[in-house]
């Protein structure tokens, strides 16, 4: 059956389409509240001048759908299937930049950790949280006051001693089997939920009948420890008051287009207030359509189903620059899911609204606005500042703090052979070449990256640890997930259990963050922080290759030297500090050569080389 008879074949009911080319790869995925009467209405297009849909057509030879119960269920299928399928025809979302949640694990001692991906695996998500950094914040929190670790140590077993974060109070030692009890640690673990959930009126409520009880029964160590972590928390919920009390969560987007590319601003305002900025580029619309014109209802009606429809958290009001289909349908769907911060139902509706004035409207132009300074910065190659990278880079590799000093290293060797190291520093913005540091690797034979990377981790960091000296803001590793792991058991082997670590792999430039590497972070090309990593790995490389080079010809032109009878190493080590080479020590007559060693000596010089082949 050819296309044309197969669409006249489709149910009139609603549903989701997918039209596939000829090797069987999905192409387009679209909605339809009439199957039958939306993709007849392709083949009417396509002989019109919409270069778009006469591409579409000329390409797709057969077509799929699924029916559905209503408008709403397909809206949610076209989202999952675009994803999934990545059809070229369709606006596909791309992002630098995903937002933080806050995962509390499903293990035997729970655990708190900032993550960007929602996973399947028993643990709770929470967020997400803008801006980025506050995740992080919340994270800190909860280690100083409840005393809930995002350690990588082992748990499912104990160890002879805990480690730092037990001893400056973050951590309550689970590690450890005489340090707390499975019903001390769980009772942290339920205020954490608590407070995460935003619950904090419950979680008062039950910190101050357990001060009371422990002041009752003499317990004032542990009443004086309440009515801390009660003081704390009665501040946080006071300042979520004023924020609330502020102005209500809204979402603000616009764009600027131009030369068939795009780029887009969004503003999340929580509490009243402008809380951060997201970007999103694309350089060709639709891609592979030479000609196609841009259409901004159509490419924004993609955009909001592929931003809102997976989130968790959906604010009140969206504000976008003009309508678009599906809006009111869009508006209905996000109603039915929304949840507050504390993830339960809210009854408000949620309005996607286009301002025409007021301050609305000047929101709108506010992004617009920014959008074109996103458009001059990424497409004119604008060079962004370098506190701005630095904040992007903390955002993308969710580090507690901003970056200002990072150390990459590096292996170099030739099948196993005069195996070295290398570690550069770039700090504040820029390389500090005086505190390169060169290591030869001492115990490891043969040829294992992951041995000689565990052996100068665990050198470098010792020695910081000996002398008490301030860690870097994130070490970097060129290399995969194996030598990630081969430095984290370094680390972890010297106690270090908190210290950023992350590593970038060559070919596919795929980031590996420890802790995080089911979830890798893959930036774009164009990325200024995908820039400043290779550009640190790079120069790592150079110094481990220059550094293993001289090696060689160290090695090299001692063990040409050593082949000759009468000269052993402690003559071949003048001979090569005298004469800088072993070059210069063939062009060496025998009056020069008498100069270091004696008269045999150098009469064995000369008639080795002499010998030798041209």
């Amino acid at each position: 059956m050819d296309l044309e008879a197969k669409i006249r074949t489709l149910p009139t009911g609603p549903g989701v389409y997918l039209y596939k080319n000829a090797e069987g790869e999905v192409i387009y995925v679209g909605k339809a509240k009439s199957l039958r009467a939306r993709v007849r209405s392709y083949l009417l297009e396509a002989s019109t001048a919409d270069v778009k849909t006469g591409s579409l057509m000329r390409e797709a030879v057969d077509v799929d759908y699924i029916v559905v119960d209503n408008e709403a269920e397909a809206l949610a299928l076209e989202n999952n299937l675009i994803k999934q399928n990545k059809p070229r025809f369709n606006i596909l979302l791309r992002d630098d930049k995903t937002y933080p949640y806050i995962k509390l694990t499903h293990e035997r001692f729970p655990r708190v950790y900032v993550t960007r991906r929602l996973k399947k695996d028993g643990a709770q998500y929470f967020g997400p949280y803008f801006p980025g950094n506050l995740a992080h914040r919340i994270v800190d929190i909860i280690h100083r006051s409840f005393m809930i670790p995002s350690c990588t140590v082992d748990l499912t077993r104990f160890h002879p001693r805990p480690c730092l974060q037990f001893y400056i109070k973050r951590c309550l030692g689970p590690c450890v089997s005489s340090l707390t009890t499975s019903d001390i640690y769980a009772e942290a673990v339920r205020d954490v939920q608590l407070f995460l959930e935003g619950r904090q009126t419950d979680l008062s409520r039950s910190l101050r009948q357990r001060m009371e009880s422990a002041a009752t029964n003499q317990q004032f160590e542990m009443a004086a420890k309440y009515r801390d972590l009660l003081s704390t928390v009665d501040q946080l919920q006071e300042k979520q008051r004023m924020a609330a009390a502020e102005g209500d969560d809204t979402d603000v987007f616009g764009y600027h287009y131009e030369n068939n590319m795009l780029a887009v601003n969004l503003f999340h305002l929580r509490g009243g207030r402008i809380v951060d900025r997201r970007e999103f580029f694309w350089e060709e619309l639709p891609e592979s359509v030479p000609g196609a014109e841009f259409n901004p209802s159509e490419f924004l009606s993609a955009l909001m189903k592929q931003i809102y429809i997976d989130q968790q958290y959906v604010p009140q009001y969206i504000f976008v620059p003009l309508d678009f289909e599906d809006r009111e349908l869009l508006e209905e769907v996000l109603t039915n899911k929304r949840r507050d911060r504390a993830g339960n139902p809210r009854g408000a509706k949620v309005e996607i609204t286009v301002p025409q004035r007021g301050d609305k409207r000047s929101l709108i132009d506010l992004s617009a606005k920014n959008a074109k300074q996103s458009y001059d910065q990424r497409f004119r190659v604008m060079k962004p500042a370098a506190a701005a990278i630095q904040e992007s880079l903390q955002d993308v590799l969710t580090l507690p703090e901003l970056p200002t000093r990072i150390e990459c290293f590096d292996i170099s060797h030739i099948q196993g052979a005069e195996t070295v190291a290398s570690m550069v520093v770039w700090e504040d913005g820029a390389m500090k070449k005086s505190d390169y540091r060169k290591f030869i690797i001492r115990t490891v034979e043969g040829v294992d990256d992951f041995a000689a990377m565990r052996e100068v981790i665990t050198r470098r960091y010792k020695r910081l640890c000996d002398d008490k000296a301030k860690f870097p803001s994130l070490v970097l590793i060129d290399g995969g997930i194996g030598q990630l792991h081969a430095a984290a058991q370094a680390l972890e082997s010297i106690e270090v259990t908190n210290q950023p670590l992350a590593s970038i792999a060559k070919k596919e430039e795929i980031i590996y963050v420890n802790g995080q590497e089911d979830e890798p972070v893959v930036l774009d090309r164009h990325s200024p922080v995908l820039h400043l990593v290779q550009m640190i790995r790079d120069e790592s490389h150079r110094f481990a290759v220059t550094f293993h080079r001289k090696r060689r010809q160290m090695r090299d032109r001692r063990s040409e030297l050593l082949e000759i009878p009468g000269i052993g190493a402690q003559t071949t080590r003048r001979l090569v500090e005298h004469f800088g080479s072993v070059r210069a020590v063939k062009q060496a007559d025998s009056a020069a050569l008498s100069a270091v060693v004696n008269s045999k000596q150098a009469e064995a010089i000369l008639s080795f080389f002499r010998n030798q082949p041209a």
